[in-house]
């Protein structure tokens, strides 16, 4: 991971080494191994390390081949494997095994211009300062795991992967964007992926390459999620034996270090990932280390505390248990002052939270995150079943049934029939509706009462996968990234990287092209892949949602705290109208926290201070001696 910034001036004014220097200072939260900036009359580039690969210790930015394309980025490249060998055929001879992913992306820039994305897999945002074209090149990985933030104000471009550096910048102004704060009160997400909550902010959606110069910009999408062929085998064990595959090569690839700590629970997803890294480590070295962290809330977890322990204790993995039974919230939160880069829905618990991440850190600086087979190998028998028909492929699905009655001992398709009606049993809602209080001159300026009904109407109309409708739109839809953002360094509070190795690409479009019958039911994938994996009762263990949701029962018996709202709150929510109590339907709850939730942000919310430059250089300016490629080296 690494905090990442740029200032390029097309106008050609001189870059404010002062102004660099503390914008670059700004992100040693996100690297405090090494700090370094370069500039180049009106271009100017920051860079801060933290080190997580083993080739990282001998990595240096702003980095350059040649002096003419200098680039700084935020990133690790995957398939190297296969990239390595590729650039070596485009001239790259003495490119070695252990380059540093910086150098991988220069070179391949050098090879394939702007198409240089699509020959990188991995999680990434850079910029390439072209200096023979006086243009800047910039791309963000596919899925969006890596943030790029920037803002365009006359003939002056900043960029960064932190919100709040850009922020710093004295022409970057303090406005909000009174679109994205409606569709968090809304949706509690951008429904925009370019917009931020500032209106001269704005982000590089995932899939997308950006190209500045003087007098163009250009916005490429260079990457869509394809709809693949369903992927048919003879043998039931070669689905197994091809999952296994990519899940171990998508663990490889984010385990270039001898110690991972892993978010783990005592389901499949992340012990699947435990096991896997703890197999490969033992393979590379004797001195590697494998950590699990589990939260356990007991009474709502369905004995995550036994399950995760068994799995620790059969992998010989140690493991912390955060132990969150009876502070599902802070009952002072509303008198907390942590401070986000953008709204969050649930501040409830942002303190303890941060100091989990804070913890994590002490272990590792990479962790593992499990989060993609739920949603990729979602069970969408219906779909399924109508592909088979059209098809008339009666004899597969037959004996997918068949199997599955066998293997299950219940029919089938009974389950997912009865799942709507027992939340409709249970009197819980499966969403909340549309907010009565919006103040209403911002709801009819921004027609938000039609933006909530496009948006109900798009939600259906993105169902375009024959099979897997339900799982391709949520991936190709804006929560993934947002899901991102809230694993981010800025958002956390804590130099950690988290990594999902269930969302690596390879291993994605594999799940969402087998056969939804017998591989999604239960995972059934998953769970015949892990036989010599893991203990018996974790793989026969059903899927165990929380029991209840603890946060919304804590309100009720808690209690929410007075709204005193900040004085910008009214222009969009009738404070008088808000609820002053939990409500008894934990969705309608949560809708009707994002004002509060506004509000905590917004209370909380430090004005943008533009650095002004003293008199004279600044101590760490008389401290830091240009090289003469007009880097200043701050020493970790």
């Amino acid at each position: 991971m690494s905090g990442i910034v740029g200032i390029v001036h097309f106008g050609r004014a001189p870059i404010d080494r002062h102004l660099l220097g503390q914008m670059t200072a700004s992100l040693a939260f996100r690297g405090p191994d090494a700090q370094e900036t370069w500039i180049d009359g009106h271009v100017g580039f920051g860079h801060t390390l933290l080190k997580t690969t083993d080739e990282s210790e001998h990595e240096s930015q702003p980095f350059t081949l040649d002096g003419k394309l200098w680039i700084v980025a935020d990133a690790r490249v995957d398939a190297r494997r296969h990239l390595v060998p590729q650039l070596r055929a485009h001239g790259h001879r003495n490119l070695s095994p252990d380059a540093t992913d910086v150098e991988l992306i220069l070179r391949a820039y050098h090879t394939w211009d702007e198409s240089c994305v699509e020959h990188l897999l991995g999680d990434f945002a850079f910029a390439i300062w072209d200096s023979p074209r006086q243009r800047l090149f910039c791309a963000r990985d596919h899925l969006g795991v890596k943030p790029f933030f920037y803002a365009r104000i006359g003939e002056t471009l900043i960029f960064s992967n932190t919100l709040d550096c850009v922020r710093q910048h004295p022409a970057v102004s303090d406005r909000l964007n009174d679109l994205a704060i409606a569709d968090f009160l809304l949706f509690d997400l951008n429904q925009d992926p370019a917009a931020t909550t500032f209106a001269d902010i704005r982000r590089i959606p995932p899939a997308h390459s950006a190209t500045w110069s003087a007098d163009a910009t250009e916005l490429r999408r260079y990457w869509t999620l394809p709809i693949d062929e369903p992927v048919y085998f003879r043998d039931d064990d070669d689905y197994v034996d091809r999952f296994s595959e990519l899940l171990e090569q998508a663990v490889d690839d984010r385990l270039r270090t001898k110690k991972v700590g892993v978010f783990m629970s005592g389901g499949l997803d992340s012990p699947a990932l435990a096991a896997t890294a703890s197999r490969i480590l033992c393979w590379r070295s004797s001195d590697s280390e494998v950590r699990a962290f589990t939260t356990v809330i007991d009474g709502f977890d369905g004995n995550e505390r036994y399950y995760a322990k068994l799995v620790s204790d059969h992998l010989r993995i140690p493991i912390h248990f955060q132990d969150l039974t009876g502070n599902a919230i802070d009952p002072n939160w509303a008198e907390t002052d942590v401070r986000t880069p953008e709204p969050v829905s649930d501040p409830m618990n942002l303190v303890s939270e941060r100091r989990e991440y804070q913890l994590a850190g002490e272990h590792s600086r990479v962790w593992f995150y499990g989060e993609g087979p739920d949603n990729a190998l979602r069970n969408e028998w219906k779909p399924y079943f109508s592909y088979s028909v059209r098809r008339r492929h009666f004899g597969r699905l037959a004996r997918n049934a068949w199997e599955l009655v066998l293997r299950s001992r219940r029919i089938p398709f009974l389950r997912g029939m009865l799942a709507p009606l027992k939340n409709r049993w249970h009197g819980q809602s499966e969403k909340s509706g549309y907010p009565q209080w919006l103040n209403q001159d911002f709801a009819t300026r921004l027609d938000l009462s039609e933006r909530w009904e496009e948006h109900e109407r798009s939600w259906a109309a993105a169902l375009r996968h024959p099979l897997r409708p339900e799982a391709y739109r949520l991936f190709d839809g804006p929560m993934w990234e947002h899901l991102f953002s809230q694993c981010d360094a800025a958002r956390v509070g804590a130099a950690i990287e988290m990594r999902l190795p269930f969302v690596d690409l390879r291993l994605l479009r594999y799940m969402l092209a087998v056969p939804g019958l017998p591989w999604c039911r239960d995972k059934y994938l998953m769970r015949r892949a892990l036989r010599r994996m893991l203990p018996l009762p974790v793989l026969k263990r059903p899927k165990t949602p929380l029991t209840g949701d603890p946060q919304w029962e804590a309100a009720l018996r808690l209690g929410l705290p007075p709204l005193q709202p900040a004085p910008q709150l009214a222009q969009y929510v009738e404070p008088s109208v808000v609820p002053d109590r939990a409500n008894q339907d934990m969705m309608s709850f949560w809708g009707d926290l994002r004002p509060r939730a506004l509000d905590y942000w917004l209370r909380n919310l430090p004005p943008s201070v533009p650095v002004k430059k003293p008199h004279g250089e600044s101590l760490e300016e008389q401290d830091r001696e240009p090289d003469t490629q007009g880097i200043l080296r701050v020493a970790s």
